[in-house]
């Protein structure tokens, strides 16, 4: 599947700092990238989103998830294990989207098949360019699977 200009693509943001998700939605609206982007706040609530369950039932199928690793509830680490587990959700392009810079994390994450890893800037500037290049490279670039 192609993504046109004029179709919007389904995001999942899991993310639990609300002014990161905040940011992170301002910046794709910003950049004009066309998407309906969903955000929930920790590892079970991705899950249920992913799986459609209460109160997720309507959700979309996502067309990138970006993930944080260090969530409560259940660690991103889980999260990104359970879906490239799943046969049903695998195909889902991931984009590790977090603070850490730990060797290991990075290590783990390519070992779990996440399609990217990226350390969050530290300064506003540097993370609004982050999510900008993730939407030019994810959104523009890349070739995304099919939606079944």
């Amino acid at each position: 599947m192609h993504i046109s200009d004029s179709t919007p693509i389904d995001i999942l943001l899991v993310e639990d700092s609300p002014s990161d998700a905040k940011l992170t939605a301002k910046t794709f609206q910003k950049a004009r990238v066309l998407n309906n982007l969903h955000i929930v706040e920790d590892g079970v609530e991705a899950m249920e989103f992913l799986r459609q369950v209460t109160p997720f039932e309507e959700a979309p199928r996502p067309d990138l998830i970006l993930l944080d690793l260090n969530l409560p509830r259940k660690d991103g680490r889980k999260v990104l294990a359970e879906i490239k587990d799943d046969p049903e959700l695998r195909t889902i392009p991931v984009v590790i989207l977090t603070t850490s810079e730990a060797e290991e994390d990075i290590l783990k994450s390519y070992e779990l098949r996440a399609n990217c890893y990226i350390t969050k800037p530290v300064t506003l500037k540097q993370f609004v360019k982050a999510v900008e290049s993730i939407g030019d490279f994810w959104l523009t670039v890349v070739k995304l699977p099919p939606v079944d």
